[in-house]
């Protein structure tokens, strides 16, 4: 669904192994002279925290480290925005409304020497001279720049072509994230989309040099975007989302100004954007295509170099150094549970405990998938409404941030996931979105629409990244970015908190919830299957049939999205588990004092720390109560 990079408009929190396409891939893309990323500044950084050291007592001299620790902070955050523009028009940042993400070599390489400039500066900074606090900070701040150069490492750029975030669906995007209040805001939007024919150009110079490499995509995702693009392409632009800024009125503008922007942003998408697309398709299908990784070598294992991206991955969307025999072992032993359980549950709800046949009822039958788009809104939007309304007696933090249901585009939905969250604007112009996919909603089963949405929306990503986004004392980085494991965990343990919450309204719901979370078991074991073990396409489409009771267009859309984004749903049982267990040692450790609300405020409170991190947090928070007896 977070950032080294991230796609505009489709708001995911972590890094993961994507080109930026704007984006959940991005950086950078207009002239690049527009955008001046803060250089580092070692020797001036250095000097300073040496000199500040100097003479100082103990108090003293923490107080000189933290200062020195902020305005590292500082400089990481303001990079950042420059270098992914399109975050920070997302987060309500808009000084760099008329950019794209530069993703050229040089691009590149500049944004590696900020990174370990600021690594080097940071090293300077010891944890005996920091607070307790600011040494989260500091251990967090070293996880996203390493986070950040292990991603570049990789060349994702070079080869991914990505049916779900690539800049056939991200560009579509961006009027969702973007604010047009004036003249300018208008300017600036124009300014951006006449970006989208260099950024494309290079996307394309980029795949020319990976195909040049040997690292190409696999056929699937080339086949997928190719469908994508030539779907756009056969619209007239007027209908393009990129031009639905226009049926704003602004009447308020000066005389002629609505005009020039319809004129402006018309020949913009008609001149730039619709050749370059043009451009890119012809690309595809004349060169990538036919270079493309058949389905039987679509994982990473299948590229130069792949095995140590993979590891990278790993270490960057977990926050744990665990090998890929290790994820997929928990895995087989996740869905064995499932197996269990779903037997039990099918039992009292379907009067069957047999797999296969509670597999085939739940996919077969007609009156267990919804009939309309109409129908997938409501029910996303009930159970949301419930759980909002519940959330007072299991949390003491609670977001000020709304969040609403907001259909996908249909540029994006035949070939998305089930459903993403998009997160607020920090300056409160824009709620939180649980995006939902209505496309085919005959397909959608109405069981798993609850478990989707305590996952996406409350408990689950608003409560949690709203919550980040509104804390005091932390700085901004922290507030929005962070460890996919924690992330994701937190969404997956938010699916079966809303059970304890009493929110599930049938045991058919409930068989919902089993089945999405043994599709997270089942994540671990095909993501490394595909990346480590040579498994093809095919092979882990027929695990995840045989081991969920997902719907089938939903798998085939899930195993492209692992081969779109090696490693990123290892994150979701990894950050679970590792919750569920630390309130387990909570339960133990303060039996009846245990308090729930004061658990997930605990959780909560630091943003979305690395796992280790979060352990020694929680740690505390549990010895803090027990010496309070």
């Amino acid at each position: 669904m977070v950032p080294v990079r991230r796609h505009p408009g489709r708001r995911q929190r972590r890094a993961r192994l994507v080109p930026p396409a704007p984006r959940r891939a991005v950086r950078r893309t207009l002239p690049r002279g527009a955008s001046h990323m803060i250089r580092p500044r070692p020797m001036s950084m250095c000097c300073l925290f040496v000199l500040a050291m100097v003479g100082l007592g103990p108090g003293r001299a923490r107080a000189a480290a933290g200062d020195v620790l902020a305005h590292l902070c500082d400089d990481y955050w303001q990079g950042t925005l420059r270098a992914n523009p399109t975050m920070a028009t997302s987060l309500g940042d808009h000084h760099f409304d008329a950019l794209l993400e530069d993703i050229s070599p040089a691009g590149a390489e500049q944004e590696r020497r900020r990174l370990e400039g600021l690594r080097a500066q940071l090293g300077t900074v010891g944890e005996a001279e920091l607070s307790p606090a600011d040494r989260v900070t500091r251990t967090a701040l070293m996880l996203e720049l390493e986070n950040g150069l292990d991603n570049l490492a990789c060349h994702a750029e070079d080869w991914v072509v990505d049916p779900l975030g690539g800049p056939q669906v991200s560009f579509m995007n961006l009027p969702d994230i973007t604010v047009i209040v004036t003249p300018q805001h208008a300017a600036d939007y124009v300014l951006r989309c006449r970006a989208m024919g260099p950024y494309l150009d290079q996307h394309i110079a980029n795949l020319r040099r990976g195909l040049s490499t040997g690292r190409v995509a696999a056929h699937d995702q080339v086949r997928k975007v190719l469908e994508e693009v030539e779907a756009l392409l056969a619209q007239p632009v007027e209908t393009w989302a990129l031009m639905s800024p226009l049926a704003a009125a602004h009447g308020d503008w000066p005389a002629g100004a609505a005009a020039t922007f319809r004129r402006d942003l018309t020949a913009a998408v008609r001149e730039v954007v619709k050749p370059a697309f043009t451009r890119y398709r012809d690309v595809l299908r004349a060169s990538i295509m036919a270079a493309a990784r058949p389905p039987a070598k679509a994982g990473l294992s299948f590229l130069p170099g792949g095995a140590d991206d993979y590891r990278r991955q790993i270490r960057i969307q977990t926050s744990l150094d665990l090998t890929p025999d290790t994820l997929h072992q928990l895995g087989l032993e996740q869905v064995a549970r499932f197996r269990h359980d779903l037997s039990e549950l099918g039992q009292k709800a379907l009067g069957t405990g047999d797999i296969a046949t509670i597999q085939k009822r739940l996919r077969a039958d007609t009156a267990m998938h919804f009939r309309t788009a109409a129908e997938v809104e409501a029910k996303a939007g009930d159970a949301l409404a419930r759980a909002r309304a519940a959330i007072p007696n299991w949390f003491g933090i609670l977001p000020k941030a709304s969040c609403q249901v907001k259909v996908m585009g249909l540029y994006e939905a035949p070939n998305s996931t089930v459903a993403y969250y998009r997160e607020p604007a920090e300056d409160g112009s824009r709620p939180g979105y649980y995006m939902i996919n209505t496309y085919q909603s005959t397909t959608r089963p109405r069981y798993e629409a609850e478990a989707l949405a305590f996952h996406e929306s409350i408990p689950g990503h608003h409560l949690q990244i709203a919550i980040a986004q509104e804390l005091t004392g932390l700085p901004e980085f922290r507030k929005h970015q962070g460890t996919t494991a924690f992330v994701e965990g937190w969404g997956l343990y938010g699916e079966r908190l809303a059970d304890e919450m009493g929110l599930y309204t049938s045991d058919l719901d409930r068989i919902g919830m089993l089945s999405y979370d043994a599709w997270r078991a089942c994540r671990l074991v095909v993501d490394t299957g595909l990346h480590a073990m040579g498994w093809s396409r095919q092979q882990a489409i027929d695990y995840m049939k045989e081991n969920s009771v997902l719907a089938e267009n939903n798998i085939v859309n899930e195993v492209d999205r692992y081969l779109s984004w090696p490693g990123q749903a290892l994150a979701y049982k990894v950050g679970q588990l590792e919750i569920l267990k630390l309130r387990d040692e909570g339960r133990r450790r303060l039996g009846a004092r245990f308090d729930i609300k004061g658990f997930h405020d605990a959780v909560l409170r630091n943003g979305a720390v690395p796992l280790p991190v979060l352990r020694e947090q929680v740690e505390a928070y549990f010895a803090q109560m027990e010496a309070a007896k």
